[in-house]
């Protein structure tokens, strides 16, 4: 029996000689995604994929419910548990899991027992009076704990969900003719979103998690190369042998702004990693506060650069013979800051503590100490010209606060290193 296929064009018109196969198409679909929504298209997909799963699970519920009697009530709060606390990150979804499941749970006993004391007073305006009395205290008394800075941060979707809860089922629950009623109907709704809340945990734990600390590592681990280039380039323009005033700054400093503008990114993933459970590296307790103390001086850093790159491109700067009379020492800072960027960077990424901290510096001193020296009146006035030792003076003098600055920061990755438990090179 002939078979049959299907002929596809190639890229000038003709018959291509082969068939798409279905790798083909996947490939094309990845390529696609990949060119719409970024380097992170592949997570994405991954995600989306995930919260499919988790909602036909808890979707399973409602469909069971009418054959086998499991609840009375209806069971869509468990997909709506599972809409509103699926996250990307693992830790986020725990953390607002964590937090729907403690706010639903003080919240409806709360509830149920206003309801139920309400039912004791024999007329229905005061019961009526009663459930709104209650509500009021505790949906006033909640908000005011939600604006604490300390309870915001971790436990404001908690504190949430604990007045949604707690109102709902007060308001609710005064509309029962008895308590058992009350407490019936509470019971079943607890046990839909717990449904939903197992469903979530377990879908986002368990099949390819996303970890919030495994990004916060690598995008703190990768700003010192990013750090380390800028400050090349920027060297490089400024030593660069062209004609008076012509070198301009080519955006070397590009990669300094995303660094300037992650500190509310990292907060956001520290908060979420200090929930996320044991996994691979990370275990319990881990130090997270003290990544996001090296990100703040990565950004110092950064800023630093930044002022350099002005500072590059700048008019008033000196011809460039000028410049070239400080070349050998700045170069010589230049080189030293990259090289121990860059292995900072490389240590933390390995989480592994360098063993010739000590070495390095000491090696950061002694720029230190030359650039000093090029910092004094005798030396700036044998190299530049009248007005022209102000601009020379700057640049060193950025150069030095960079040595200072990248001092204390090696000194905090030695810190998260002992804290982080970093095994130590054999080299």
């Amino acid at each position: 029996m002939r078979s049959s296929s299907m002929v596809f064009p190639n890229e000038e018109g003709g018959e291509g000689a082969a068939p798409k196969t279905l790798g083909n198409y996947l490939s094309t679909v990845v390529a696609f995604l990949r060119r719409v929504n970024g380097e992170h298209d592949l997570r994405r997909v991954v995600h989306g994929i995930k919260v499919g799963i988790a909602l036909v699970l808890a979707s399973i519920v409602a469909f069971i419910t009418p054959k086998y009697k499991i609840f009375e009530t209806d069971a869509v709060w468990a997909v709506m548990t599972v809409v509103v606390m699926f996250e990307f990150y693992a830790g986020a979804t725990l953390s607002k899991g964590l937090n729907r499941a403690a706010g639903t749970l003080s919240g409806g006993m709360l509830g149920c027992m206003s309801a139920v004391l309400a039912k004791l007073i024999d007329s229905k305006v005061g019961q009526d009076i009663g459930v709104g009395t209650a509500v009021f205290i505790f949906g006033a008394t909640a908000t005011y704990v939600r604006s604490i800075p300390c309870i915001k941060r971790k436990y404001d979707y908690g504190g949430m969900i604990f007045i949604l809860s707690f109102s709902l089922v007060a308001v609710s629950g005064a509309q029962f003719e008895s308590s058992k009623d009350i407490l019936k109907t509470a019971t079943e709704r607890l046990g839909t979103v717990m449904i939903g809340f197992a469903a979530t945990i377990f879908t986002s734990l368990f099949i390819f998690p996303i970890w919030a600390g495994d990004e916060l590592h690598v995008s703190i681990a990768s700003k010192f190369e990013h750090l380390a280039c800028s400050m090349e380039g920027l060297l490089d323009t400024y030593f660069d042998a062209v004609a008076d005033k012509e070198s301009k700054g080519d955006g070397s400093c590009k990669s300094c702004r995303p660094v300037l503008n992650s500190k509310a990114k990292d907060e956001s993933l520290a908060n979420f990693a200090k929930w996320e459970p044991w996994h691979r590296r990370f275990g319990l307790f881990y130090p997270w506060d003290k990544y996001l103390k090296v990100g703040e001086l990565l950004r110092e850093l950064a800023a630093t650069i930044v002022s350099l790159d002005v500072c590059v491109q700048s008019s008033r700067q000196p011809a460039g013979d000028l410049r070239q009379s400080i070349k050998e020492p700045c170069e010589l800072v230049a080189s030293s800051l990259a090289r121990t960027l860059r292995e900072l960077g490389e240590s933390l990424m390995n989480m592994r503590r360098c063993q010739s901290d000590a070495l390095v510096l000491q090696k950061l001193r002694s720029s230190w100490l030359v650039l000093r020296l090029y910092m004094s009146p005798t030396k700036l006035e044998n190299a530049c010209k009248s007005g022209e030792d102000l601009a020379i003076s700057t640049f060193v003098f950025l150069l030095t606060e960079m040595l200072e600055k990248l001092e204390r920061l090696a000194n905090e990755v030695e810190e998260l290193g002992e804290l982080a438990k970093f095994k130590i090179n054999d080299m």
